[in-house]
């Protein structure tokens, strides 16, 4: 049946063509934008999961900026510390020279003055951006390390930043000093006698925090006739100026291992600069003790040692942990052997500070490496999900150019009906 009010070819080759526009615009929108899903009404499931995708994106390209900056910080800490360390070397050749008798011992003192001043000109300008991880002395809690960016983790229900966490390590040698008086024992004083040794000991349930202080005293009796020290040599008294002879104090992150090879070296130091020989008196630290050895077999040779602690005093000043450079004298026989004995242990100290910061900038790179990796596979999966098929597009443009055409023709074929209707009444 034909009807001049109602053309159903012409609606169905309408409809068809609408379709078919439809098609084309969408093709075309993704030839223009290069991608099949560019806006949420596209697919809603897919583009809300690249968005979450191409915010991590965002983010891990900060956190490739930071671990840059992180890395050469570090970077610039570990090659300090080095040098520290060929300087330390240098002055250990220097003082083990001074051993010798036959030698001018006040020129190698001045040139051992010389490479201290060079090591605090070194640990004074190994700074980035202001942050010098050479230096800790500060009684803030926390700020005895650096926290660098390095991952995003997500979880189902949460975002949380990841860092790697790099402790300062100090080589400066500014002297640490007490501003009170302290008088709580670390162990008991004990007394040496001829070949004897004592082995001081922290309680383990002490905790260390910035700012607390440490000293150790000492009191010798009147020698024997021909004994390598004097009585007065070997004392240093309690009061708050005979405590500041032989201190240390604490800095934040230090473990009692710590506080015990600083008080080793500060005992050292005081050694050298009093010139006490070595062949009288040694001294060692590991973990939560401090070993003191007399090493003079003689009845009359009494020494008494006592180590103290306080609680954290704002007024007590941290020193470095090169401290007791300053106080290496090896004008005399003596102070050149106690020097040896604390140059050895600063070289361990400086050695040690290098390889820490030698491992956390390779942990830095090797995460660097792993996060521009894994943008680089963020950035591809949501290319896979969003991102149009050109020569699939390209194709179908062309298929749906020639549809379009086809359909005008019908559609114009369609609004031909009702002409033929009139020839029926002609």
């Amino acid at each position: 049946m034909s009807s001049i009010l109602t053309n159903t070819s012409a609606m169905v080759a309408l409809q068809t063509l609408k379709g078919i526009n439809a098609n084309l615009n969408k093709t075309q929108d993704e030839i223009s934008t290069g991608k099949s899903v560019a806006t949420a009404r596209d697919n809603s499931a897919v583009w809300a999961i690249s968005k979450v995708m191409e915010a991590d994106v965002k983010g891990f390209t900060a956190i490739s900026a930071s671990l840059a900056l992180g890395s050469t910080t570090i970077g610039v800490a570990s090659n300090a510390a080095e040098t520290v360390t060929n300087l330390l070397t240098d002055m250990k050749q220097k003082i083990v020279a001074a051993q010798e008798d036959n030698v001018d011992r006040g020129k190698i003192q001045t040139d051992i003055k010389a490479m201290a001043a060079q090591i605090k000109s070194v640990t004074d300008a190994a700074q980035f951006n202001g942050l010098n991880m050479l230096s800790n002395k500060t009684n803030k809690v926390g700020v005895g390390t650096v926290d660098v960016l390095s991952s995003l983790d997500r979880s189902s229900s949460a975002v949380t930043a990841a860092n790697i966490t790099v402790g300062r390590q100090d080589l400066t040698t500014s002297q640490a000093v007490l501003g009170a008086a302290i008088s709580t024992a670390v162990g008991s004083a004990a007394v040496l006698n001829a070949t004897q040794s004592v082995t001081i000991t922290m309680a383990p349930a002490t905790v260390i925090t910035a700012g607390m202080g440490f000293s150790i005293s000492l009191a010798a009796t009147a020698p024997a006739t021909g004994a390598k020290y004097t009585a007065a040599n070997y004392t240093t008294g309690t009061a708050l100026a005979d405590q500041n002879k032989i201190a240390y104090v604490a800095r934040d992150g230090d473990s009692q291992a710590d506080v015990m090879r600083g008080l080793a070296g500060a005992l050292a130091g005081f050694m050298s600069a009093s010139g006490l020989d070595t062949d009288v008196l040694s001294v060692s630290a590991s973990s939560n003790t401090l070993t003191v050895a007399s090493k003079v077999s003689d009845a009359d040779h009494t020494i008494t040692v006592s180590a103290f602690s306080g609680a954290t005093a704002a007024t007590n000043i941290i020193g470095g942990g090169l401290a007791a450079l300053d106080k290496f004298d090896v004008s005399t026989k003596g102070g050149a052997k106690s020097a040896l004995m604390g140059v050895e242990s600063m070289l361990q100290t400086s050695i040690a500070a290098a390889a820490k910061f030698g491992s956390a900038q390779g942990r830095i790179n090797i995460q660097a490496s792993f996060v521009s990796k894994l943008t680089d596979s963020l950035k591809a999966g949501i290319g896979s999900m969003v991102d149009a098929d050109m020569e699939e597009a390209s194709a179908r443009l062309q298929a749906l150019q020639v549809q379009q055409q086809l359909s005008i023709q019908a559609l114009s074929i369609a609004n031909q009906a009702p002409q033929n209707i009139l020839a029926l009444f002609r």
